[in-house]
């Protein structure tokens, strides 16, 4: 039982990754203001290239490691990607979002994959 559930976790997080990096390729602005800290308006683009392609190249190489390694792999990777979602956290906090981003979306996201990495290595 646990097997399907840690693995349909990881791929979860995985592709929800993929979908932000995609996101801030395709819609910068939007993206910018879903992270918790608004772009301005012609700012330089730029960055939030970056970020898109950060994000959705930490996704494929989660995808990957699903369909070509196994869970103790998975597992290290989620705990060592669980530090974006906390870097994010104090990157929210200190460009003036608010507590309820940092918190509820960077800080919580970084809580699911910590448990994902937990299951994962328990498989």
């Amino acid at each position: 039982m646990l097997t399907p559930i840690a693995y349909g976790l990881a791929v979860f997080l995985t592709l929800f990754v993929v979908f932000i990096g995609a996101r801030f390729l395709v819609s910068p602005q939007a993206a910018a203001t879903g992270f918790g800290v608004p772009a301005k308006q012609h700012g330089d683009a730029a960055y939030l290239t970056v970020k898109g392609l950060r994000d959705l190249t930490s996704g494929v190489i989660g995808l990957a490691l699903l369909a070509f390694a196994d869970a103790h792999a998975v597992g290290w990777y989620m705990l060592a990607v669980a530090l974006t979602p906390l870097g994010d956290t104090v990157i929210v906090l200190r460009n003036g979002g608010t507590k309820a981003a940092a918190f509820g979306i960077h800080f919580a996201t970084a809580v699911v994959v910590l448990i994902s990495a937990a299951l994962l290595f328990a498989v």
